[in-house]
């Protein structure tokens, strides 16, 4: 699909002729200045831009690069020795050309196009919010045993969490990291499983730790919260309830104000996951600029070591990294896909690439959970991306009510969640269905606390219910296929290994 569509896959990215009020912008802080003139670099007042430089070897920064970068014209914003990734402003337009003929670096590439801070961005539209009459209607039909809203979570029995809750809520030793736009810890479906010590914002490419660093902004997206709610709202007589609501949330922002995911962000949030405990983490984006990053590119390449060498040091350190597939209904197995808005923060063109050698990251890098989008009517959702080999595991995230209409009483086709300032609201996209399998993985490790991330993945997709292909798929029946799945029942491009099954994960 060529359309025009938001930059991230956070929120819904529909094909045309859909309408679902569920798109985002999404933004966090970023505060940076130029590097000094020197010699052989840009003057004074030219755009400063952010580079990453990887050192060969994956750790350290010797001294000999320090100072080459320096000679550059770059400054250093922070070093992390252990996965050998130093994040780098500078206002020389051929820094990276430069710093990549340094012996003992591997690449070195810019992690954006804009200069900093970047471009200004439009808003995208805003989540459905439940009126506070929905809310008390929704709360006058819930049973005994229900939280309010949770007549209206038929994403829950999809993946049998409702049954899973009654022999466990999750363990409150287990910590699930919402790396994203930020969480707001003051909702009360989200304050009493909320983890300080584990959230932070990496906005800059470098921890901040200030006193709600890691919260939205009032004109921020409301995305990270919607996460973290589907994935532990709290089983509390109030609002929603979580997928694992007996489980930790934190909140890892990492998108600047203008809704961008730079890599010195990501590689940032999971650094600080890897340090500070977190279990699983959920990744519903993209890495911005480049929707795929081509390693025959010097710069994307750079990109793609730098964020593969922080996620494989997250879980080295014991970290499942969940992720969403994206929005676009593009085959991630096909031979070519054409990227229409890449590099977003510049002047995107169609690019035709091959997405076995041009990477969606964290979501195709080895090693992550790669999680596709169901309906209510457990299909996959019409935007969903898909791919034999490449889809790991499938999971609520909605889909056009129209599409896919939910049983009663539930009424929406979407995915309720939490919402800055105490609110409930509808999102779709994948990226409502990666915390759902966030979700199940913290329930995997509620009940096996000593399983190492590979363990988990491992009952994670043994417990998945097997999904055979839908055969033909033609979700709006305008008598045209739509997408096309191959593989077998328990391992295709689809569902990956099935739907996610919270039951089996506390059970088994």
């Amino acid at each position: 699909m060529t359309a025009s569509h938001p930059r991230h896959r956070r929120a819904l990215v529909v094909p045309a002729g859909m309408a679902l009020a569920t798109a985002l912008a999404f933004l966090p802080n970023t505060a940076a200045t130029a590097a000094p003139a020197h010699q052989g670099a840009a003057s004074a007042d030219a755009a400063s831009l952010s580079y990453v430089v990887n050192v060969q070897g994956g750790h350290g920064a010797p001294a000999h690069v320090k100072k080459a970068i320096a000679t550059a014209g770059g400054t250093i914003v922070t070093s992390y020795e252990k996965i050998g990734v130093i994040v780098v402003h500078s206002s020389n337009a051929d820094f990276a050309q430069t710093i990549r003929t340094v012996p003992g670096v591997q690449s070195a590439g810019a992690t954006r196009n804009a200069p900093l801070p970047s471009a200004v961005t439009t808003d995208l539209g805003s989540p459905k919010v439940l009126s506070a009459a929905e809310v008390a209607e929704a709360a006058e039909e819930a049973a005994a045993d229900q939280d309010p809203l949770q007549n209206l979570q038929w994403d829950l029995p999809a993946i049998k969490a409702d049954k899973a809750h009654e022999t466990s809520l999750g363990s409150s030793e287990v910590t699930v990291a919402v790396i994203d736009t930020g969480v707001d810890d003051t909702h009360p479906d989200i304050a009493p499983n909320f983890d300080r010590a584990a959230s932070v914002n990496c906005v800059a490419g470098k921890p901040d730790t200030s006193e709600g660093a890691w919260r939205p902004g009032a004109a921020e997206s409301p995305h990270g919260t919607h996460v973290a709610g589907e994935i532990a709202a709290a089983k509390n007589g109030v609002g929603m309830t979580g997928v694992a609501p007996g489980v930790k949330v934190s909140g890892i922002k990492v998108s600047n104000p203008d809704g961008y995911f730079y890599t010195e962000a990501v590689v940032c949030g999971f650094m600080w996951a890897a340090e500070h405990g977190v279990d699983v983490t959920n990744n519903s984006y993209y890495t911005d600029p480049w929707y795929f990053n081509c390693t025959d590119d010097p710069d994307q390449k750079a990109l793609v070591e730098a964020v593969s060498r922080a996620t494989r040091y997250a879980e080295r350190k014991g970290a499942v990294n969940v992720a969403a597939a994206g929005n676009e209904n593009y085959d991630l197995a096909a031979d070519e896909i054409t990227d229409p808005v890449s590099p977003n923060d510049g002047t995107p063109s169609d690019r035709v690439i091959d997405p076995a050698e041009c990477l969606d990251i964290p979501t195709q890098l080895p090693g992550v959970v790669t999680v596709a989008s169901t309906g209510a009517k457990g299909l996959k959702s019409s935007f969903s991306n898909y791919g034999r080999g490449v889809i790991d595991i499938a999971a609520p995230g909605g889909d056009s009510t129209k599409y896919q209409t939910p049983a009663p009483p539930a009424t929406s086709g979407l995915i309720l969640g939490t919402l800055p300032g105490g609110k409930w609201g509808y999102m779709a996209g994948t990226s409502m269905a990666s915390p759902h399998v966030a979700g199940v993985a913290a329930l995997i490790k509620s009940t096996h606390p000593y399983a190492s991330p590979a363990l988990v993945k491992a009952l994670l997709y043994a417990q998945a219910d097997a999904t055979a292909c839908t055969k033909p798929y033609d979700i709006d029946n305008d008598g045209k296929a739509d997408a096309v799945c191959e593989g077998p029942k328990n391992r295709n491009g689809f569902y990956g290994w099935g739907m996610a099954d919270a039951l089996d994960a506390v059970t088994r």
